[in-house]
């Protein structure tokens, strides 16, 4: 099968470096076009960039050419790694043109015909492209996936939905990659927590709601859930931990709620996607577990890792879950919204060999 060329908005910042690493060696998608600022365009990629993960750009991509961000692109495929004020005109200006835009930024998230799409709890919201286009009158689309801190949160509640979720309280402790590169100053993060992280709570709250939402052919119907959260920034490189209090209206017990964790797979197609985990959620039973040094790669960063399901004497239950912040909270989660979009043909001509997905563990 012939791969897809896809473009990377933002190319040379930290979730833009993280697209293109986990794109290496994608077995549909490949990098053919990468787009910075204008002080980076017309420079070899490896010119450009400061690159801060591990090793170094991928060779093939290292010798492309920097477009501008202002430029056309040939790639049907875009993914955005771009700043929020960047993305809010530039998004919507490709997706009229007709391309795909599978976006990290906050900007579009909670627009009321943009999917917010993580596959495993949602992926009916992907129908709500449609809406999109008859509405705005193009044949593109965009799709954008949540907020890093939301994402363990949702997967966690998302198989429990059926016992009625009334309330949630969060309290996030979340890595300083989150605030991208070079983030937070080490005088302000070491020997130190910061108790707010500007704008996050608010996005936490929201966006869990429309996730775990219902899609009613024309709109999301976001759930009925009385959710308040905390943000705070730890001095942890990577893995955002949340310690979560919910209310369920049924009273399962305890073992039925670890089953339901560790049976959930998600709809059919979706755990055949390349890049999602063979079990989506890990429950772990030591009594120290979750821990963002030892368990934030788990399902090569795509999984979430849950632990420490007691009683909550206020709200009847509290666990802790974890989750990779630039793999299955950016970067990650947009390459699988893409896959879903292939294997529902959202992608013109091209159609992956669906039939012959392999799992990856």
């Amino acid at each position: 099968m012939q791969k897809l060329n896809v473009a990377v908005l933002g190319a040379t910042g930290a979730v833009g470096q993280r697209f293109i690493q986990l794109l290496e060696d994608h077995p549909w998608f490949q990098v053919g076009e990468v787009i910075a600022s204008e002080r980076s365009a017309g420079k070899l990629y490896s010119e450009a960039v400061n690159w801060v993960l591990d090793g170094e750009p991928p060779s093939r991509v290292a010798n492309l050419t920097v477009k501008p961000l202002d430029g056309e692109f040939d790639s049907l495929l875009i993914f955005s790694a771009l700043p929020k004020e960047a993305a809010q005109t530039r998004e919507l200006e490709l997706a009229a043109a007709g391309h795909i835009v599978c976006t990290n930024a906050s900007s579009h998230r909670m627009a009321d015909d943009v999917p917010l799409l993580l596959p495993e709890i949602n992926a009916e919201h992907l129908a709500l492209i449609d809406v999109q286009r008859h509405r705005r009158g193009w044949e593109g689309a965009i799709i954008a996936n949540s907020n890093c801190t939301v994402m363990p949160v949702v997967m966690a509640l998302a198989p429990l939905r059926k016992y009625g979720i009334t309330q949630v309280q969060s309290v996030s402790m979340q890595a300083i990659s989150g605030a991208g590169y070079p983030g937070v100053a080490s005088l302000d993060i070491l020997d130190n927590v910061i108790p707010y992280i500007a704008g996050e709570e608010p996005k936490l709250e929201a966006e869990a709601r429309k996730m775990l939402g219902r899609f009613d052919g024309e709109r999301i119907l976001d759930l009925d859930l009385n959710i308040s959260a905390t943000c705070t920034r730890v001095p942890v490189l990577d893995g955002h931990l949340v310690n979560i209090s919910m209310g369920l209206a049924d009273k399962p017990l305890i073992e039925t709620i670890i089953e339901d964790w560790r049976s959930f797979a998600g709809p059919d197609l979706v755990p055949s996607l390349p890049t999602a985990p063979l079990r989506p959620l890990e429950y772990l039973t030591q009594p120290d577990r979750p821990q963002p040094r030892r368990d934030r790669n788990a399902g090569n960063g795509m999984a979430t890792s849950i632990g420490r399901l007691r009683p909550c004497s206020i709200m009847g239950y509290k666990f802790a879950a974890l989750s990779h912040n630039t793999i299955r909270g950016a970067a990650g989660c947009s390459i699988l919204n893409a896959e879903l979009l292939a294997a529902k043909g959202y992608l013109g001509d091209f159609q992956p060999l669906v039939d012959a997905l392999v799992v990856q563990q």
